[in-house]
């Protein structure tokens, strides 16, 4: 229904605006028409009026026609001669309107009915002598009215024109915007890979085509993204797990009680799991939140034997909980593969404050180091626990984190330096 209203807006607006374009053509075109017959009348009267004038003559002090002039007059034409006709038959209709246009003494036009008459002064020394024409305007009127109406006929078939070709290219043009739309939507929920691919936008259907593949770009990349967290949850899940089923295991087979120190060890480590995954996926970095980085990193480390130098004033421009949750899991991947000791370190590096994770251990392989950050990705003797929550944590709280193959553990997270208070 919305298709077809929108449909109809564009066709009655291209009628409505051929419609005015032809009314002020069809009426600049009758105007001109007008003037142009206007015109010809008038050169057709003067032209009579010169031909006659120029075959009346004085003749012995009196004035008459020379070259058989009278057969040119009849009652197109009269000669007047000290205000007496001389020669022609003026009809009775008009003889009142011809004789005061003799009398007037100068030369003039006048409309008398479908007729005009135009009055020329013949200089003659000694006489008053004028002639006057009569021209029929019927014709010119009535090719006037056949123009009107050819041009009426021609508007009206161009209006109907001009409305069927904006149906037929709004129809057409609407059908392939289905048609993509359709597509579009059948490949966000059956192939989020399919593209148009239409290249450089020539024209706008381009210009609906690549949006439309932005929006399934966006469309794969939020369903990939769940797919992530769903790995994610799983990794960071899978371990606590099984350590409890492990301890309930061992206390079934001995007939011991489990230990409480055990359970809520990975109960604990479980819930920080959970958490920091959730808060991975609702982080968001607001204007003006900041944070101790000696306390966020105090917090993660939580009494370990971790080694920290920091310098003297470290603020950061991130919620002290996100902190903590981008450096627990660097941590405990530290302690986990270290031979003997973690330490990290941060330093000032412009409008920001980089923050290095090291540790003894292995590290990274070279060739894997890019793709630490993926769940279930395991390197250097089973790198990737946690990592791929901490690259989810550094995107939504614009954060950077990158691993570092130099021979050891080394991760380096790039956080915004707060900005001093004004």
């Amino acid at each position: 229904m919305a298709v077809t209203g929108f449909r109809r807006s564009i066709v009655a607006l291209t009628v409505l605006i051929a419609t005015a374009v032809v009314a002020i053509l069809v009426v600049v075109s009758h105007v001109l028409l007008s003037r142009v017959t206007d015109a010809d009348a008038h050169d057709l009267a003067r032209t009579r009026a010169e031909a006659i004038a120029a075959n009346v003559t004085a003749v012995g002090g009196r004035v008459v026609l020379t070259e058989n002039g009278s057969e040119a007059l009849d009652e197109v034409a009269w000669v007047y001669a000290e205000g007496r006709l001389i020669d022609g038959n003026v009809p009775a209709s008009v003889v009142e309107r011809v004789e005061a246009l003799a009398d007037s003494g100068r030369s003039q036009t006048a409309a008398v009915d479908n007729y005009l008459l135009y009055a020329r002064q013949v200089p003659i020394d000694g006489h008053h002598v004028m002639v006057i024409v009569r021209v029929d305007l019927t014709p010119y009127e009535t090719s006037e009215q056949r123009g009107l109406t050819l041009s009426l006929i021609l508007g009206a078939l161009t209006i109907l024109l001009a409305g069927g070709v904006a149906h037929l290219v709004v129809r057409r043009a609407l059908r392939v915007v289905q048609e993509m739309a359709a597509l579009a939507d059948d490949w966000g929920h059956h192939e989020p890979g399919r593209r148009f691919n239409l290249g450089v936008p020539r024209d706008e259907f381009g210009e609906l085509g690549r949006t439309l593949d932005h929006l399934l770009e966006r469309v794969d990349n939020a369903l990939a993204d769940e797919r992530r967290l769903t790995d994610e949850i799983a990794h960071e899940l899978r371990t606590p797990l099984t350590v409890l089923r492990g301890e309930a295991q061992l206390a079934q087979l001995s007939g011991e009680p489990v230990p409480p120190e055990a359970v809520l060890s990975e109960v604990d480590r479980l819930d920080a799991a959970i958490t920091t995954i959730l808060r991975a996926a609702r982080a968001r970095t607001d204007e003006g939140t900041r944070c101790d980085l000696h306390s966020a990193a105090r917090q993660a480390i939580a009494g370990r034997a971790v080694e920290v130098a920091f310098p003297a004033k470290a603020e950061v421009a991130v919620a002290a909980d996100v902190a903590v949750s981008l450096l627990l899991p660097l941590l405990e991947n530290g302690l986990r593969h270290a031979r003997s000791h973690v330490w990290i370190t941060a330093r000032i590096q412009g409008e920001a404050i980089v923050v290095d994770v090291l540790d003894d251990g292995p590290g990274f392989d070279p060739a894997e180091v890019d793709r630490v950050f993926e769940a279930g990705v395991t390197g250097g003797g089973g790198y990737g626990l946690g990592l791929p929550v901490v690259r989810r944590i550094a995107a939504s709280a614009g954060v950077e984190v990158r691993a570092i193959a130099d021979g050891r553990g080394h991760v380096e997270v790039t956080l915004p330096a707060a900005r001093a208070a004004t």
